[in-house]
């Protein structure tokens, strides 16, 4: 083993909410001995063949390598909802990922996903489904949210059983609620007691 193990949080954030909740999820990690949190984002694309960003991102995190991914003990992604869907970096990000779906890579990798959206029944539980199918394919444990999480049943913004969400509201001008702050570091939590049962890579 190489280094401490790390859970991988990878997400896309147009506005700054997703951002925000991936922060939450770090902190969750963060609190299970031994563990720590790795937050990484990916580029935006483009509809033309032009690039569309410079290699390093002006703020914020990093953007995310498959190094950073083979190596990872656990792995959650992030993403505003586009239509009911994962936004396109994200699932961009995703479509590279083949080398390590063909080497069995992230087979038994505890793993969940989070999102944000801009109203209440935006499709926040279609989104996250959208981002778990990709994780299935690459054989890894979904982790959710139990409703042992007294935020789940006591929230009046976001939070489901699938992961944290997070209602950012049409200007996306909502903070980020007590109880989805909750949810978030509780998932965190959850993935990164189960790296500690399953097989533990360093990083």
């Amino acid at each position: 083993m190489i280094g401490s193990p790390y859970v991988l949080i990878v997400y896309y954030s147009r506005h700054g909410a997703t951002a925000q909740m991936a922060d939450f999820v770090a902190r969750g990690v963060e609190s299970v001995a031994g563990i720590n949190a790795k937050i990484r984002t990916v580029p935006p694309v483009s509809p033309t063949t032009e690039v569309a960003s410079p290699p390093v991102p002006d703020k914020g995190a990093p953007y995310v390598t498959l190094d950073e991914v083979e190596n990872c003990a656990g792995l959650i992604l992030g993403s505003p909802t586009r239509f009911g869907n994962m936004a396109a970096p994200l699932k961009y990000f995703l479509d590279s990922t083949l080398s390590l779906w063909l080497s069995g890579t992230l087979i038994g990798t505890p793993a969940g996903v989070f999102t944000s959206t801009g109203s209440l029944h935006g499709g926040q539980e279609s989104t996250l489904l959208s981002m778990m199918l990709p994780l299935l394919h690459h054989g890894a444990y979904l982790v959710g949210i139990p409703y042992s999480e007294a935020a789940l049943n006591d929230t009046l913004t976001g939070g489901t059983p699938y992961g944290p969400s997070h209602v950012a509201g049409i200007d996306n001008n909502n903070p980020i609620s007590e109880h989805e702050k909750k949810i978030c570091q509780t998932l965190g939590k959850r993935v990164a007691e189960l790296v500690t049962l399953t097989k533990v890579k360093g990083g």
